[in-house]
């Protein structure tokens, strides 16, 4: 059996090293040991995991899972990184959303015996929301893909539940018996749309669209719609309309367009894009740096660039996006299995490609100077839900929209995904009684929701003595 001590002090030498005048000094890094927790406890071991920890003990594991996820960040001085930790210091919702991996080594193996299905792997109300079409027409659906991984159906359903008792409570400021019922309409909504699915097979058709929408989503919808000239000209445009405007969100770097005009053009004959008439002849007219977006990729290299229309007056322009793509947080720690994608952007791309019906077709992956981004299209009406704004009755709606829509990503896992089997009868069977299994994944959400809490107290008063302005590195 793993002990409470070997887990918490478990740093075995790094894979690679970051120069931070430190003399080239391994980083402290805990990935394998987490493989193996995983392996074993995948194979019915009975393990110590990291939610066992108490105390001073977790506290120091928040703190080290923190410092493993950022180093690069952290040993580069990033002021991006820096302005991460602030956010995540001032809301427990943004803690979530920006750890991950920390409440991923908490599930290390588990479930192993439940249906694999290629997971979003970061479920959250605001990582559902409106955005391009392969039509470029806005539907409704998963918007991030970040954290994509074969893995246990139930892990989504995990941290979805539990992000929507979180979110419920930071944003919408429900009380803690609400924030439980939120979270049962999200797990009840995912079977409603399972069984449905079982029926009729229709996930490779469903597309949730401004005529078919239900009215929250529908007006999400309508809200979002905005004339391009306009988002451009608001947004993006310099005062030629020509290159992107200089913003503490925009920095412009002219300079290295026809690196990414090369990168875009190879994009799109690897991938076989079939570039639309709105995207002229895919001549790359400027390029930026995009700073300040996201929460859990706050920090990470983000570019956009900017595509000529037709129309050559910059009316008409699009915007791709090239995004770092980094490790899944699921790595190492979902139980082995036999599905595996190779490359994080691949892997990215091949989630957004099975996961949303008829999504962006710009969607996909590329290599910048040796580095992998996801690629993806900005779009006038790229919008997510306001949180804020959901009464209770909404709040339990959207949460049971966003389970339906999750139960439809499951269910391609077998159509477009690797899954070589029909997997919703054995989700169904998995899940068994519906009472009890709605009631198992509510409780699991309502201990791990106040762990969350308990672990941002940790983070605060560590963050408030300057923990985050260091790494953790081997020194014997």
């Amino acid at each position: 059996m793993t002990t409470p001590e070997s887990l918490a002090d478990a740093q075995p030498p790094a894979t690679g090293e970051v120069s931070d005048g430190l003399g080239g000094k391994p980083t402290a890094s805990r990935f394998e040991a987490f493989r193996d927790l995983a392996h074993a406890r995948a194979r019915g071991e009975m393990v110590f995991l990291p939610r066992h920890l108490t105390g001073h003990e977790r506290r120091r594991h928040v703190r080290q899972t923190i410092r493993e996820d950022h180093e690069t960040r952290i040993a580069n001085r990033d002021e991006e990184a820096v302005a991460k930790f602030e956010k995540l210091h001032r809301s427990v919702f943004s803690f979530f959303r920006g750890t991950c991996l920390l409440f991923y080594r908490d599930m290390a193996g588990e479930d192993a015996w439940m249906p694999t299905v290629l997971t979003l792997g970061d479920v959250h109300p605001e990582n559902f929301g409106v955005m391009p079409s392969v039509d470029n027409v806005p539907i409704f659906g998963p918007n991030d893909f970040d954290e994509s991984f074969y893995a246990p159906f139930t892990w989504d359903l995990k941290r979805g539940a539990t992000a929507f008792m979180i979110g419920s409570g930071a944003e919408g400021r429900k009380g803690r018996k609400k924030q439980r019922k939120i979270a049962a309409c999200f797990v009840g909504g995912y079977i409603d749309a399972m069984e449905q699915l079982a029926a009729d097979s229709s996930e490779q058709y469903q597309q949730m669209r401004q005529d078919n929408a239900p009215k929250l989503i529908r007006k999400l919808i309508e809200d979002s719609l905005e004339d391009r000239s306009h988002w451009l000209a608001r947004k993006y445009h310099d005062e030629y309309s020509w290159g992107f405007k200089a913003d503490d969100e925009h920095v412009p770097i002219t300079h290295r367009l026809p690196e990414f005009q090369q990168a875009l053009e190879k994009f799109v004959e690897d991938k076989g894009v079939e570039i639309p008439d709105r995207a002229g002849t895919l001549r790359v007219k400027d390029v930026c740096k995009r700073l300040g977006q996201g929460t859990a990729s706050l920090g990470l290299p983000r570019y956009y660039l900017k595509v000529e229309g037709p129309r050559q007056d910059g009316t008409d322009d699009i915007i791709i996006e090239f995004k770092h793509a980094r490790r899944s947080a699921l790595d190492g720690l979902a139980p082995p299995g036999d599905y595996v994608i190779d490359g994080d952007a691949g892997r990215i791309s091949h989630a957004q490609g099975v996961l949303l019906v008829g999504g962006d077709r710009f969607y996909g992956a590329a290599e910048v100077d040796g580095i992998a981004f996801m690629v993806r299209e900005r779009a006038p009406f790229r919008n997510d839900i306001d949180l804020d704004g959901l009464s209770g009755k909404q709040w339990k709606k959207y949460a049971e929209i966003c389970g339906r829509s999750l139960a439809q990503a499951h269910a391609l896992s077998d159509e477009a995904g690797l899954v070589d089997r029909d997997i919703e009868p054995d989700i169904l069977a998995a899940i068994g009684s519906r009472e009890l299994f709605v009631e198992d994944i509510v409780a699991f959400a309502d201990e791990s929701a106040q762990r969350v809490h308990a672990d941002h107290e940790h983070f605060r008063a560590d963050h408030e003595m300057g923990a985050f302005r260091s790494i953790d590195r081997v020194f014997r």
